[in-house]
């Protein structure tokens, strides 16, 4: 049975909340692993409601930290889905930050992330992964994209396979 394909704005979600003193490193800026566990849950929260069900991380594919975050930066989580596979997804998550005290300062864009998540059933074996409609020329930008990343993970998975076969670490 074919399921019924979901657009790109369906599942996108903003999460935001407040750095505090708890959220610091000890250089005095927000811990990386903070805003890494931001990102998983906007990431999930995408995910789950796109595929209309329980959906697990299976990978964080890439994390760009741009600029360090401060305590009391309101941070920003924008997350959509950008390509489903039969069980898999690619869930894109561009975090911004803006001081709490000043509504009119601009955002400033501090990290990026793609995770991929695998939609799965009560029993918590993969089932299938709703389709993604793409809507804009942003979105097939989006997808393509993540086809490489896909592409470039599952190439490296192999690469890695093969080597270990050969030296017979596997």
């Amino acid at each position: 049975m074919a399921l019924e394909a979901n657009p790109t704005s369906f599942s996108r979600i903003t999460l935001a909340r407040i750095m505090d003193l708890g959220d610091a490193n000890l250089h005095g800026n927000v811990h990386g692993g903070v805003i890494m566990k931001a990102v998983d849950d906007a990431a999930g929260a995408c995910a789950s409601r796109h595929t209309r069900g329980k959906a697990v991380t299976a990978s964080m594919d890439e994390m760009v930290f741009l600029e360090p975050v401060h305590v009391g930066d309101i941070l920003t989580c924008k997350a959509q889905v950008n390509w489903t596979g039969s069980t898999s997804m690619e869930v894109g998550v561009r975090v911004t930050t803006q001081r709490w005290d000043d509504a009119d300062a601009v955002g400033h864009h501090v990290a990026s992330a793609y995770l991929v998540f695998v939609a799965i059933d009560d029993d918590e074996r993969p089932r299938p992964a709703v389709p993604v409609l793409v809507e804009t020329d942003d979105d097939r930008h989006r997808w393509a994209e993540a086809v490489i990343r896909r592409n470039s993970r599952l190439a490296r998975r192999q690469a890695i396979r093969d080597r270990r076969a050969a030296a017979g670490d596997a």
